[in-house]
């Protein structure tokens, strides 16, 4: 990997893990190239295709070179960049691969999730937030129905995600309203040295990562930001809320019990 100009290195680096999203992709980028306000900071965009199939990984390529286009053209502060898995492993796998391969100078990693229920406008309203020193650590959006916001999701997916912050709170005090929405941002220097810890390679690398950098002294922030539920959502009812219940329960075992406050 070619190290960037320093004078130019982005602040941030946001991992979009995509599996069979090429539908959906192309917009979102094209969004995040054309979106960035007067005076946003950096951020380089990684988008790692999570074993898609040919015809999404093919539309993937394209969107990332489209966007690269589009951010020069206009001289947005926005880079993009693919990562091809052989194979799908799930999206805190291809998290924490972005990670790996994000540039080394980032001050600040995160992810954004690729199917635009975050709209690109606030994933630059809170890159935004980071610089100069902001006073916090993470910087995670939250779906949280407050005057200025704008929430759109179903009452079943609103009563699983309550139900599942609540069994979450239970078993690792995080304090956090909504450890599920897609847009989160870690300091750097903090998120590295925990990289060989993580082992969430599918929904639960938010509660994992949370749950170390809160035992490191982390300073947690949750943002609201307006969100609207994109459908044709991966989530098999019934199903995967269990596996996600077992998985909380298998990550509660390996870190033991949370600290007290």
């Amino acid at each position: 990997m070619t190290a960037p100009d320093p004078a130019t290195s982005p602040l941030a680096t946001l991992v979009v893990p995509a599996y069979d999203e090429g539908d959906r992709l192309p917009g979102l980028l094209d969004g995040l190239a054309s979106a960035a306000p007067p005076g946003a900071p950096g951020v380089e965009f990684l988008v790692v295709d999570d074993g898609s199939a040919p015809m999404h990984l093919a539309r993937a390529r394209a969107a990332v070179s489209a966007a690269s286009e589009r951010a020069r053209a206009s001289g947005a502060p926005a880079r993009f960049r693919l990562v091809e898995s052989p194979s799908n492993r799930g999206k805190g796998a291809a998290i924490r691969r972005g990670w790996g391969e994000a540039w080394r100078g980032a001050a600040w990693l995160g992810f954004l999730d690729a199917d635009g229920a975050v709209p690109a406008a606030e994933a630059w309203r809170l890159a935004g937030r980071l610089a100069p020193d902001p006073g916090f650590d993470v910087l995670a959006a939250t779906r949280i129905r407050m005057a200025g916001r704008a929430i759109r999701r179903s009452r079943l997916r609103h009563a699983q995600g309550r139900l599942f912050a609540t069994l979450a709170e239970r078993l690792f005090r995080l304090g956090f309203y909504d450890t599920q929405c897609g847009l989160k941002l870690f300091r750097a220097s903090l998120l590295r040295p925990i990289l060989p810890l993580l082992r969430e390679d599918r929904w639960l690398l938010d509660v994992e990562v949370l749950a170390l950098l809160q035992r490191r002294g982390a300073r947690c922030l949750e943002e609201p930001i307006d969100w609207a539920d994109p459908g044709r959502s991966k989530v098999v009812p019934l199903l995967d809320p269990l596996k996600m219940l077992a998985g909380l329960l298998s990550i509660r075992r390996r870190l033991g019990p949370p600290p007290r406050r």
